[in-house]
């Protein structure tokens, strides 16, 4: 109830703040609130299918980049030998903006679904690889002992003492990955797509439908929270012991 009250009071707190710098403005390329939330409901019907075109895509990539990067994070935090043979080369490769790929990704996959969510998948697995690699590495060696002088074999370790310790920031990266994804795909749909919401954004724009333009930022906005939602009921269904706790 009290996440709901502070997403009302949010929510209206930024349609004053539109409300008003669309009146400052005066620009028909920024419609008032009211305009943009008609056209919304107007056109919701030709919205909504390029809205679940581009959920699927950031669902798919998000999946998949998050269940390469945990596994190999995890163990490359575990193990020293491997993290001194591949850390270097994930620090190489970090840094560098995985978006300078795109062209390569659609000489190489064509136009359709496969190099957005590739370029989305990408960006992903490095943020939830670096983060599951540190977390490993910071689990206290006292309680990796303690359970191992239980008889623990190294897998019990890594279910009981490694994972859990690791799943708070593994969470916190996909709470982080959901924003940066978020405008890949839409850099990708704008660029090289036929459908999704970035598509339906740039072709308003194109066709200076302003309010239609400003309702497909909301479905994209709307994408981002109900992502953010999702992420928040898995972890705290993953993570239940850490409420039990408090």
């Amino acid at each position: 109830m009290r996440r709901a009250a502070g997403y009302v009071g949010a929510t209206v707190v930024l349609l004053v703040g539109w409300w008003a710098l669309a009146l400052a403005v005066g620009s028909p390329a920024l419609p008032g609130p009211v305009v943009a939330l008609t056209a919304f409901v107007t056109v919701w019907p030709q919205l909504w299918p390029e809205t679940l075109v581009s959920l699927a895509r950031v669902l798919v990539a998000m999946a998949l980049g998050t269940a390469l990067a945990v596994p190999t994070g995890l163990a490359l935090g575990r193990s020293a030998r491997a993290d001194a043979v591949f850390a270097p080369l994930v620090f190489l490769t970090y840094p560098v903006p995985k978006v300078v790929f795109l062209p390569v990704l659609l000489v190489l996959l064509g136009l359709g679904n496969a190099p957005k969510i590739a370029l989305i998948g990408m960006i992903v697995f490095f943020q939830i690889l670096v983060t599951a690699r540190d977390a490993a590495k910071a689990v206290p060696h006292a309680s990796v002992l303690s359970v191992r002088s239980l008889g623990a074999s190294r897998w019990q370790v890594a279910r009981h003492v490694v994972v859990p310790a690791a799943l708070p920031e593994i969470f916190t990266a996909l709470r982080i990955g959901t924003g940066t994804a978020i405008a890949v795909l839409f850099l990708a749909e704008s660029i090289a797509g036929s459908n999704g919401i970035g598509w339906y954004i740039v072709d308003a724009w194109g066709r200076i439908d302003y309010p239609s333009m400003f309702a497909g930022i909301l479905a994209m906005a709307l994408l981002g929270v109900v992502l953010y939602e999702l992420l928040d009921a898995l972890e705290a269904r993953v993570t239940r012991w850490r409420s039990a706790g408090r």
